[in-house]
């Protein structure tokens, strides 16, 4: 607490009109707190990962944890251990997408109650009620539930049926 009254009376002085600070010592002091922030933030946010769902295809984390907040890749079907997909029928591609759901979210020390808002995508609106009732099983009795979007695409990748990202949070 102390540091942060003591750079918030540094930051005033450099502010006043009358503050006689060298150029330089100005450009390192505004070095300075650039590198603290950077540090900071550097520290808040960490890459989630766990062999218990897939690996990312792309450039990309399987999750993002910062500050409490668990930001998670959308999730396909994909079998962690082959890598392939479980598209037999509509329900076990939802619980193929909710389990690898539920392992990002075990590996960030959270669960389904943690969940505050989940965004939804179809490859037909008719998939509706088979994805929004194995969606729905993982929650559970009387949690709280996240808010959430649904929407039909014109295409998800490797030609799914369902992919589901989620924001969870933990204090």
């Amino acid at each position: 607490m102390r540091n942060e009254i003591q750079r918030s009376e540094c930051a005033n002085n450099l502010n006043r009109k009358d503050a006689k600070i060298l150029p330089s010592a100005q450009k390192l002091f505004q070095s300075y707190e650039l590198l603290v922030a950077y540090r900071y933030f550097s520290q808040m946010k960490k890459a989630i990962h766990t062999t218990k769902a897939p690996a990312a295809i792309g450039p990309y984390s399987q999750a993002i944890l910062v500050n409490g907040f668990l930001y998670t890749a959308g999730q396909v079907a994909l079998i962690p251990e082959t890598g392939e997909l479980d598209m037999a029928i509509i329900d076990l591609e939802t619980t193929r997408v909710m389990e690898n759901l539920k392992a990002i979210l075990t590996e960030a020390e959270m669960d389904f109650t943690n969940v505050i808002k989940t965004s939804i995508f179809l490859s037909s609106m008719d998939l509706f009620a088979a994805v929004n009732a194995i969606y729905g099983s993982y929650f559970p009795e009387g949690s709280i539930l996240p808010a959430r979007e649904t929407v039909a695409v014109a295409g998800l990748p490797k030609g799914v049926n369902v992919e589901i990202s989620m924001v969870a949070f933990k204090a």
